[in-house]
Formats: structure tokens, C-alpha cells, sequence
């Protein structure tokens, strides 16, 4: 049977006070940890190795048995009252419990490429949003890891983790600037396809059967011409109305959606 350390009731709390600044990316970045809630989101990064540091929960809506579960000696477990429960939570159903816990490294030396690898990178991503969806696209399809260049929004943003269903925790992820990692993937072999407007090609006329990086940009702006030159082919999803370009999540779906399609999934 796990400890519980105390039971909160107050809003006030330091602790809750503290666990609701981490919505901040100076705090997490400064104290060097962020929250996760969701039971679905928990149980992934459990899963996948990330430590649960402290535990807080509501027994009115899970028992401590099934807190249990993601526990170690380690861990710091709370208890806490509706109220105080609503005030560290941002959605309904949220399964009763809040960890904290500390990011991993996301060095390009952690993705672990199979024989033929498919890999989404990004660049300058700067929607939460946006990032969580295609990250649930990622998982989805089982590629071999996503690449973030120099980006603008914190991975552990809690948006992030929410809109992606904790699959931040699920799938191979990896930071660096342009440079870095266009050397990475021409040094495994790895063609480089690029969405853009100009000297592309319908998407689904290119061969994704081989080692391959589909490259996204902003909406706003596009891929910068680092990438345009480092591009082995720009690829364009045509379009059949008045609007030219889609959200960037659905984009990359329907591009990696295709690259699978090819390799008979």
C-alpha cells in the first residue's frame, strides 16, 4: 500500500500553487519538470520510462489502488479534495490524478532507425496545437521517429500532451537546428521531401518506398529556403478550391498517410 503524504485542501497550498505555474513554460524550464493529466497520457510516459517524481489525486473519482499503479518508492503522493482537483486540471474527465515529472533528452542520437526509415520533420512549429495532432498522426502510423527544427513552442507545453493524447510519450522524438539535421538525415541516407508551392510535384507521384523525410513549414510562411535547397523534391497536396494551403496537421497526415499507403503499411 503506497504512502500518502498529505491531504490537500486548500487552493492555497504551495504545492497546488507551484503544480498550477507549471502551465508556464519559464517554470518548467526552471524547475526542470512539467505535469501530466489523463489517465491515457500517464499511463504512456509511465510506460515509456518517464519518472512520476509527485502523484496527486482525488479519491472521490479514483481509488488508490489504481493510483498505485504509477507509484515507486520515490514517488510523493498527494491526496486532494474536488475543489482543490478542479483547480490543477484543464478538462472534464480527466481520470483524477495530476503527475509531475521530468523531461527526457531528445538528442537526434536517440531515434533508432529501422531499415527503412520514415520520418517527419518540422520546422518552426508554433502551435500546441498543431504539434499534439500530428504527433497522434505519427504514433498512428509507426514512423521512425519526428524531428523538430528550431522550435517555437515547448514540447512539454501541456496543449501539447492533451492534444496529442500523451503521444509525445509514445513516439521517437528529436530536436536540432536545420542544419543539424538535414546533415543527420543525408548521413543515413534519408531523401529529403519538402512541401512547397514551388518546382513541386503532386505528392502522390513521388516514391515513398524508399528512406524518406517528409518537411513541413509554417502555415504562415512556409519552409525556409535551407530547407527548399537541401530538398531532394518538393512535393504539393493539390488543391481544388480557393483556398491554397491546409492546416499543417492535416497535411502531414495525408502525406504520411500516402507514404504508408506505398509501403503496404
Amino acid at each position: 500500500m503506497i504512502k500518502i503524504k498529505d491531504h490537500i485542501t486548500s487552493t492555497k497550498n504551495k504545492r497546488i500553487q507551484n503544480l498550477v505555474r507549471l502551465e508556464k513554460p519559464r517554470e518548467r524550464k526552471e524547475q526542470g519538470v512539467f505535469s501530466i493529466e489523463g489517465l491515457k497520457e500517464i499511463g504512456k510516459a509511465y510506460k515509456a520510462g518517464y519518472s512520476v517524481d509527485a502523484l496527486f489525486f482525488c479519491p472521490d473519482v479514483i481509488s488508490i489502488d489504481q493510483v498505485e499503479t504509477f507509484t515507486n518508492r520515490e514517488t510523493e503522493v498527494f491526496s486532494v479534495t474536488k475543489e482543490v482537483f478542479a483547480k490543477i486540471t484543464y478538462r472534464e474527465n480527466s481520470g483524477g490524478m495530476v503527475v509531475v515529472s521530468k523531461p527526457k533528452s531528445h538528442s537526434l542520437q536517440n531515434i533508432h532507425l529501422h531499415e527503412n526509415p520514415l520520418i517527419i520533420v518540422l520546422e518552426s512549429v508554433e502551435k500546441p496545437g498543431n504539434l499534439g495532432a500530428i504527433l497522434r498522426t505519427a504514433d498512428a502510423a509507426g514512423v521512425d521517429g519526428l524531428i523538430i527544427c528550431d522550435t517555437q513552442t515547448d514540447l512539454y507545453n501541456p496543449n501539447v500532451i492533451r492534444s496529442g493524447l500523451g503521444c509525445l510519450f509514445t513516439v521517437p522524438v528529436a530536436t536540432g537546428t536545420t542544419e543539424e539535421v538535414v546533415q543527420w538525415l543525408k548521413d543515413h541516407g534519408i531523401s529529403i521531401f519538402c512541401t512547397g508551392l514551388n518546382a513541386s510535384v503532386p505528392y502522390h507521384t513521388i516514391d515513398f518506398t524508399l528512406p524518406a523525410a517528409i518537411v513541413m513549414g509554417t502555415e504562415s510562411t512556409g519552409l525556409t529556403q535551407q530547407w527548399l535547397k537541401a530538398s531532394d523534391q518538393n512535393i504539393i497536396i493539390p488543391m481544388c478550391g480557393m483556398a491554397d494551403s491546409l492546416n499543417v496537421s492535416v497535411s502531414a497526415a495525408i502525406v504520411i498517410f500516402e507514404a504508408k499507403r506505398q509501403r503496404g503499411f
